[in-house]
């Protein structure tokens, strides 16, 4: 980003599982002394590094007491940015430790092969700790036991885990309690790539034997209907095939999958891994080469390579009875077998065009 010709650079955020250490944090304290607690609340991230964050809504009741606190996102692109999250601490009996619920707009786990057993709330292990370390060092510093059980909620949680992968993954009822470093880096996709990777781990540990990933959602809906996969065995992989394949190589399942529309296919069958339009590019050349290649003449060859998309190329190489797809989805499959480096791993690699339809097919 720029602000005239100075480079700005992105503001990093928080992370909901940092916002709830904060709001659990600030909850405790309410518990153990009389009066607010401190306003900013300041915890330690897994870095070792202390952040303050904001104190919203304190409330003591009968046996316990309650704060949230707004997550701030930074300059990503967060659909929980915004969000209140919530925490409510009551006491445990003695030696019994921190123990964790799902309040409203938290979800619960329903489906194996995530990081928490299924019935567990949707607090991930990194968050777990994160808070039971900063009690820990609350109740040291007042002089308390640190044994309660935490409610996490988020008001209004429900409705935004349905522009989630969580109900993909078998999270239902609300959003997740994410993070691994409690920081927030704009732009890093790194929470797709873990959905990614945790809906490889639910489809094998639900026992699909074949896994369909999909650049978007107009291909996944044709290849679902093309092989009535169940819920649990499509992969939103978006722009992120490499990560995807290189996933996969690790953690195989019989037969996979690859769905997507022409554009995109095209950026893979040029070597691309990443299909997002800001890191790649899409070589109209090349798919004119491609093309001569399947019997384009000279002038259709120049007719695509200045053509002004993708999709005006294959109308184009269409009209004239050229199969452009067919050759896209083969490149396409032999840039992802080398990806993939896994040959016990059936690999099939469909085209799709912006209706669903079926264009081309190449398998391994």
């Amino acid at each position: 980003m720029t602000e005239g010709s100075k480079a700005v650079p992105l503001r990093r955020g928080w992370t909901t599982g940092a916002c709830a250490t904060a709001a659990a944090r600030a909850a405790f304290v309410a518990l153990c002394r009389e009066g607010p607690p401190p306003n900013p609340i300041t915890i330690f991230l897994p870095s070792g590094q202390r952040v303050d964050f904001a104190v919203d809504a304190v409330e003591r009741g009968d046996g316990f007491a309650s704060a949230g606190v707004v997550k701030d996102a930074g300059d990503d692109p967060d659909v929980t940015h915004g969000a209140t999250i919530v925490a409510k601490v009551r006491r445990n009996r003695p030696s019994a430790g921190v123990s964790f619920g799902a309040g409203p707009g938290v979800g619960t786990v329903t489906r194996p092969g995530l990081l928490l057993a299924v019935g567990e709330p949707a607090i991930n292990p990194v968050p777990r700790a994160m808070i039971r370390e900063n009690i820990a060092e609350a109740a040291h510093e007042l002089g308390a036991l640190p044994d309660v059980s935490i409610e996490l909620s988020i008001p209004g949680g429900e409705e935004i885990a349905r522009r989630t992968l969580n109900g993909r993954l078998g999270i239902v009822g609300g959003l997740s309690i994410l993070g691994t470093t409690g920081v927030v880096v704009p732009y890093s996709c790194s929470a797709w790539i873990d959905a990614i990777h945790r809906g490889v781990d639910v489809a094998r540990a639900c026992g699909a034997r074949h896994v369909a990933a999909a650049t978007g959602s107009v291909s996944e809906g044709a290849v679902r209907r093309l092989y009535d996969l169940p819920e649990e065995a499509l992969i939103e992989m978006g722009d992120f095939v490499g990560a995807l394949l290189k996933y996969l190589r690790a953690h195989p399942v019989q037969k996979l999958t690859l769905a997507g529309g022409f554009a995109k296919m095209t950026k893979l069958a040029q070597g691309a891994l990443d299909l997002h339009s800001a890191r790649s590019t899409l070589d109209l050349s090349a798919l004119a080469r491609l093309a001569a290649s399947a019997g384009a003449d000279p002038a259709l060859a120049g007719s695509l390579a200045g053509a002004n998309s993708a999709l005006e190329a294959l109308q184009l190489a269409s009209r004239a009875g050229v199969d452009l797809a067919s050759q896209v989805a083969d490149r396409a499959l032999e840039t992802a077998i080398r990806a993939l480096a896994a040959p016990q791993i059936e690999l099939e690699l469909i085209v799709f065009d912006r209706e669903g339809k079926l264009l081309a097919r190449a398998t391994q």
